[in-house]
């Protein structure tokens, strides 16, 4: 059956090869075993399910969460010659009779349906009296609690070991650690699942992390860079999210906010946009990225600090799927600290869950302070060792600096002390900066003698001091005293001077460093040529009513204007072109090469 799937993947989907672990996980399932696959953000996860489901008889079953993954990969399969469909909410009553009856007549190769609907009585009555192929479980952190999504509807999804008996099931997630990988083979039922776990590398990813200042201006210097290149601007609150977007709109650049606020309509009509359009930024809360399969998004910027490194390593990935040069920024500062930790300590949660967030956040904000190179970092948080520095991180191109900033911290904690642990940020650093405001006059802490002691130091400063004590764990922030900095253990030796303190010299009002331009920007010489394929493109998606990279990826036009293929069987040699595809766009692709040959 392997050499079906082989001729399948070179013939329908236009791949030469298959990619790192591809190959033995779909001849796991090929085998009827079920597997566990963990596989970053672009490294062919959804070829480990579709090539099986075609080759063993009956239809696959692909159980995914979110509506807009479900309808990108039905219409990229449809342009395939794949018979595939879905079942979710957006269907009217008559499009989800036409599905219906094309299940019930075994007309389809594919099926996505999201978990609730899957486990309808009706639909498993239904399901069960056909012949199934295979069941894939995309997603698969959203079943463990102790993962960043979690999804309730996932938890009835056991009952398809039984309900499908002989059936492999495959459960495929970008994200989970150790914990989380155990309790998705638990809650799913699992029979002796083949676990599958690829490097979390991805190494065309330059990951940039920036102490925030001016958030919106170190944004836009950032954005020099993509002109005109899709991207995605996460922010935590929905209010940030129509700020930035339109503050954004309003110099040039074509973004579109995204969150659970906006209405369905509004919600999909932008990201339509931003899946047909080029050059879009999407400025969204988490409520928008899972299951966007858009391959140039060129950028990832975080303007908040995320939940946690799972999280983050998600949301990130969403960045350069194609493979090409892509940058994951971001600016955090002292108050994203203290908000997320009061995020945590709100929760309704149990103390065990609790425990558990606050120890994601202390590996995220760590990782965040890292004074070394930050993939190796990222790598090992997720078990797996790297021997050398990457070479493409901030830290490794610009190894941070350090300083003795131990007397410093001293008169810090020293005035912290003396105003009583009752105080937040701002008011510790007027006090240490000598500003005589109403309410140091009202506690009377101009008369300390910490008073001034701190006029050496400026603002963001002191803020970056603050914000590496609470990572160090020489402060922490009382949430039942209105978030109050106050001293811990730790902080009596330094106190004392029985420790020395070295802390990160964050850059202050400094355009960050200007990535190397995505590969995606052609020689001039060639230019016309890619101009005229990308019109190509977008003409013949449009005639569809696709978003263009389900005509053809950047990689595969950008192999064209390499290679220059003069006829079908040149055309065919093209990584992304297959025999479908060839039929459908080949002479029109064709046609436009020979112009400029």
């Amino acid at each position: 059956m392997i050499n079906r799937a082989e001729d399948i993947l070179k013939h329908t989907f236009g791949y030469a090869a298959f990619r790192g672990s591809q190959r033995e996980i779909i001849n796991t399932v090929l085998s009827g075993h079920d597997a566990l696959v963990l596989m970053p953000t672009g490294g062919g996860k959804s070829l480990c399910y579709q090539i099986p489901g075609l080759v063993r008889p009956g239809m696959a079953i692909v159980v995914s969460p979110l509506i807009a993954l479900m309808q990108d990969q039905v219409s990229a399969l449809q342009q395939l010659g794949i018979r595939a469909a879905y079942l979710n909410s957006m269907l009217s009553r008559e499009e989800a009779g036409l599905t219906l009856r094309a299940i019930h007549d075994q007309e389809l190769d594919v099926l996505y349906i999201a978990p609730e609907r899957l486990l309808q009585d009706a639909t498993l009555d239904r399901l069960v009296n056909i012949p199934i192929s295979l069941i894939a479980i995309d997603e698969a952190h959203c079943v463990s609690q102790w993962g960043h999504d979690f999804r309730a509807d996932y938890l009835g999804l056991n009952v398809l070991r039984h309900a499908f008996p002989g059936v492999p099931r495959v459960a495929l997630t970008a994200t989970a650690d150790q914990r989380s990988r155990d309790e998705i083979v638990a809650r799913l039922d699992l029979y002796q699942p083949e676990v599958f776990v690829s490097s979390f590398d991805r190494p065309n990813i330059r990951y940039v992390v920036k102490g925030k200042g001016d958030a919106k201006a170190q944004l836009l210097a950032f954005l020099q860079d993509f002109k005109s290149q899709a991207g995605i601007v996460y922010c935590m609150s929905r209010n940030r999210v129509d700020g930035i977007a339109a503050w954004l709109a309003g110099r040039g650049f074509k973004a579109l906010p995204y969150h659970a606020g906006l209405s369905a309509e509004e919600r999909q009509a932008h990201q339509q946009r931003f899946l047909r359009e080029e050059g879009v930024i999407m400025v969204a809360t988490i409520a928008f990225g899972m299951g966007i399969d858009k391959p140039d998004v060129r950028f990832v910027a975080h303007l908040d600090l995320p939940k946690s490194l799972e999280a983050y390593y998600q949301e990130t990935g969403r960045a350069g799927r194609d493979g090409q040069p892509s940058v994951a920024w971001m600016v955090y500062g002292l108050q994203d600290v203290v908000r997320i930790g009061k995020m945590v300590q709100d929760s309704s949660a149990n103390e065990q869950f609790k425990r558990i967030e606050r120890a994601k956040i202390d590996s995220l904000l760590a990782w965040c302070e890292s004074t070394t190179c930050r993939r190796r970092a990222l790598l090992r948080y997720f078990g797996e060792e790297s021997d050398t520095a990457c070479g493409n991180c901030d830290v490794c191109m610009n190894p941070p600096k350090t300083w003795d900033a131990t007397e410093a911290a001293q008169k810090l904690l020293s005035n912290i002390y003396r105003t009583g642990q009752r105080f937040g940020a701002g008011h510790v650093i007027d006090v240490l900066r000598g500003k005589k405001t109403d309410k140091v006059a009202q506690f009377g802490h101009h008369s300390l003698s910490t008073f001034g002691i701190g006029v050496d130091l400026g603002d963001q400063q002191w803020r970056s001091i603050i914000r590496q004590l609470l990572v160090q764990g020489y402060l922490s922030v009382n949430e039942q005293a209105y978030g109050a900095i106050q001293l811990t253990e730790k902080a009596r030796a330094l106190l004392r001077g029985e420790v020395a303190l070295f802390l990160r010299q964050d850059a202050m009002n400094v355009k960050p460093n200007r990535p190397r331009r995505a590969s995606t920007q052609v020689a001039v010489a060639d230019n016309d040529l890619w101009e005229a394929l990308k019109a190509c493109r977008k003409e013949l998606a449009d005639a569809l009513g696709v978003p263009p990279f389900h005509v053809f990826h950047d990689a595969t036009l950008m192999e064209m204007m390499e290679y220059r293929p003069a006829d079908d069987q040149e055309l065919l040699s093209i990584n992304g072109v297959g025999q479908v595809k060839l039929e459908k766009f080949g002479r029109d692709f064709l046609e436009v090469i020979a112009e400029f040959t």
